[in-house]
């Protein structure tokens, strides 16, 4: 039966609340208005209670598609007809795509099967996620799920994911989705600090500069549904209950058309955990009179009809929320009697991992891989030469670790071992009995493998044993002894040796960079379902890999004065603290942000860029020209400011392959240098040629949104001078003159 007015029902089809031809304004003010207050403080939570009288069953509206519909959260049954969904690879390895449109290809996968569950019984409609949190430190376990530490890549994922999710039918959803966890959100459990505890300090510019700007891009971008607030404090207050955050800024200046989230128990985290007020009543008023809309939790179901009776709350702030959460299942058309009459409302089983969802996965996964080390061309192996292949390591013959965190049950695995074994003949050995290998006692037999076949691949890294929710790693170095296994193996190795690892934060492998003996190495991420597959195909040259690292791999010294607390971005100097980022950090790293080799070679060049470009002020501006050399973007015509940048791409080499454009900006010396990024990413484009192949791209930069920086007040400007744009070895000067 339809979730509500079921046509056979004479008592409620006929409301107003059910009428298809009245505006869903009108809808939702109905449907609020027939609501007695134990009834609606009962729809505040995420279990929402049904009410019989009106014909309207029970919700659950926590369900998760991070990369694939999860079984992560009550809302997700696999089983029956849905013993399985297409797990994607985990957003991380996403991320190292670059590639826009296969972000949003996965979200329309994704909904597709979502909405397949939901007309099966099996899943709800509304699915928190993604996770577009800044992977600020290299430490924290969630990292996984995030695009990385770059806010304009987390932004421009949020958007397009949101989008292939939401769909594209105007008002109307295909499923909701949700950004999470707004804001400042990136610590777990590090050193006695736990998430229901922290309070992180904020400054206004970093807020502005670097932890809002992927949710902003959501919102204003992706025209998401719902945004989920977070345990931690900001500045002292919980972020479930700051009106600033929620009112002011997500409703208020991004214009949220959705509703408003608690993290799981976040409410009641922010009473039990935090004391932050005094009685429980009064911890559900200020988190609803902030603009909270939905408590994933049981608090405000207990609590809020008592706030209402002390006269902490009013009922008319009730129906403020409940008409976010409504008018959002008005759109998901929950309210439109019979599924099967309803756009989407025939998808069913035959949608679920069918063979072009899971050659999706595949690709994703093929496009994620990130070729670190290439010495002497070690990769690709060839079927010919290398007849024999020792497959060792605690991760090369693994299936769950492949899928990382919040996934579901996939269709079906491939493992390294399995996805080698269809190209040649493997010896397998684990070397470490899990990731934390604890001692050697496996290492002889890896060892002889080794020396037996005629080339080896080490599949080493983390799992969620290492990095996961509520688990912070405490180094960068790959655990226990496995460096010692990998650099015994490679010592011993007839042939080349390759280091493929898998984990979600970045690791400290300075050993095996400076190693002669290891020819090369990747990073997969967590691959997904097929990620054994994919694997394959790069080590034997079917795939060529064009991966970039979405985060900078640091060496572990990195850490020796970095309180995972301190969330300043900025390095400063007086306390020896470093910075985070590839944008503030100016030491040392193992790899760079951006970082990624091919088996051929691209070159560029700049073929058209304007040497000068205007700003134009808004006529009503006071400030003299000659004092203009940081503009506020208000007081700019910013709307359609575009630098246009044509630039020739290249492949070079022996083959064809995908290439990802990353155009960065530094800007004037003089032009608030010693608070700005030392360089910023600006826009990236993907690219496939054929070798040899010659292709002009197009690359339009917002100005005002790109080629700005934030201030310590928190404003945004844009420096009038030299700006200087790097497109790999390419550099382009471009003067920007307000007038």
């Amino acid at each position: 039966p339809p979730f509500a007015c079921d046509p056979k029902d004479s008592a409620t089809r006929e409301l107003a609340f059910c009428r298809t031809d009245f505006g869903t304004a009108d809808r939702v003010k109905d449907l609020i208005g027939r609501l007695t207050l134990q009834e609606k403080v009962r729809l505040l939570v995420n279990n929402a209670a049904a009410v019989p009288r009106l014909g309207i069953m029970g919700y659950e509206w926590w369900s998760e598609a991070l990369h694939g519909v999860s079984n992560v959260g009550p809302g997700t049954r696999f089983g029956g007809q849905f013993p399985g969904a297409t797990s994607f690879p985990q957003v991380i390895t996403t991320a190292a795509s670059f590639n826009e449109s296969l972000w949003e290809e996965i979200g329309k996968v994704v909904s597709d099967e979502g909405r397949a569950m939901y007309n099966g019984g099996a899943s709800g409609l509304t699915y928190w996620s993604p996770n577009v949190n800044i992977l600020r430190d290299p430490r924290w376990g969630r990292g996984q799920e995030t695009p990385g530490e770059d806010p304009v890549v987390a932004g421009k994922y949020a958007a397009r994911y949101v989008r292939g999710l939401q769909g594209s039918d105007g008002d109307r959803l295909k499923v909701a989705a949700c950004c999470k966890h707004y804001t400042a959100y990136d610590l777990d459990n590090w050193n006695g600090v736990d998430r229901f505890h922290f309070n992180a300090q904020v400054s206004k510019q970093d807020l502005k500069d670097t932890f809002n700007i992927p949710f902003k891009s959501c919102v204003k971008d992706g025209n998401v549904a719902s945004v989920m607030c977070s345990y931690n404090q900001v500045n002292g207050i919980p972020t479930c209950a700051d009106p600033k955050l929620l009112k002011g800024t997500i409703r208020g200046d991004w214009r949220l058309d959705g509703y408003i989230v608690s993290d799981c128990d976040s409410v009641g985290v922010l009473f039990d955990n935090q004391h932050y007020t005094r009685t429980p009543e009064e911890a559900a008023a200020v988190s609803i009179k902030a603009g909270l809309d939905l408590d994933c939790g049981p608090f405000l179901a207990v609590h809020t009809e008592n706030a209402v009776q002390r006269g902490l709350l009013n009922e008319s702030d009730i129906d403020g929320a409940l008409s976010n959460t409504v008018r959002v299942q008005m759109r998901l058309g929950m309210f439109d009697g019979e599924l099967s009459a309803q756009p989407y409302g025939k998808l069913g089983p035959e949608d679920v991992c069918t063979s072009s969802h899971q050659e999706l996965a595949l690709e994703a996964a093929r496009q994620g891989i990130v070729l670190l080390k290439n010495d002497g061309n070690a990769l690709p192996l060839s079927r010919q030469q290398h007849n024999s292949v020792a497959v060792i390591g605690p991760n090369s013959d693994v299936t769950a670790t492949m899928i990382g965190n919040y996934a579901g049950v996939p269709c079906g695995y491939t493992t390294p071992l399995q996805g080698i074994g269809k190209y040649t003949s493997t010896i397998h050995r684990v070397g470490c009995a899990n990731v934390s290998c604890a001692n050697d006692a496996l290492f002889n037999e890896a060892v002889d493998a080794a020396r037996q076949a005629d080339a080896t691949v080490l599949v080493m890294g983390l799992d969620q044993s290492i990095e996961a929710e509520f688990l912070d790693r405490e180094g960068l170095l790959l655990p226990g002894r496995q460096q010692e296994l990998v650099s015994k193996v490679a010592s011993a190795s007839k042939g080349p040796t390759v280091l493929v690892l898998m984990s979600g934060g970045p690791v400290d492998v300075s050993f095996a960079q400076n190693d002669d003996k290891i020819g090369a190495i990747i990073w997969v991420g967590y691959p997904g379902q097929a990620g054994g597959a994919a694997i394959a195909d790069v080590l034997f040259g079917t795939h060529n890999p064009g991966g970039k690292l979405p985060m900078t791999w640091y060496p572990q010294e990195y850490l020796n004065n970095l309180p995972m607390t301190t969330m300043d971005m900025r390095s400063d100097p007086s306390r020896n603290y470093p910075g985070r980022t590839y944008r503030f950090y100016k030491g040392p790293v193992v790899y760079p942000f951006g970082h990624g080799l091919s088996y051929t070679r691209f070159l560029h060049t700049v073929v058209d860029a304007p040497a000068v470009f205007t700003v134009p002020l808004h006529p009503n501006g006071t400030a003299p020209l000659s004092n203009m050399k940081l503009v506020r973007t208000s007081h700019a015509q910013c709307k359609k400011l575009f630098l246009g940048v044509n630039v020739d791409v290249e492949n070079a080499g022996p083959r064809g392959g995908s290439h990802t454009l990353l155009v960065y900006s530094s800007p004037p010396s003089d032009g608030g240098r010693h608070w700005a990024p030392q360089k910023q990413l600006v826009a990236f484009e993907k690219v496939s040629l054929p070798a040899g192949g010659r292709q002009r791209v197009a690359v339009k930069i917002h100005v005002c949104r790109q080629m700005s920086v934030v201030d310590e007040s928190g404003i945004r400007r844009v420096p009038m001078g030299e700006h200087s744009l790097y497109i790999g070895d390419a550099r382009h000067v471009v003067s920007l003159e307000a007038r």
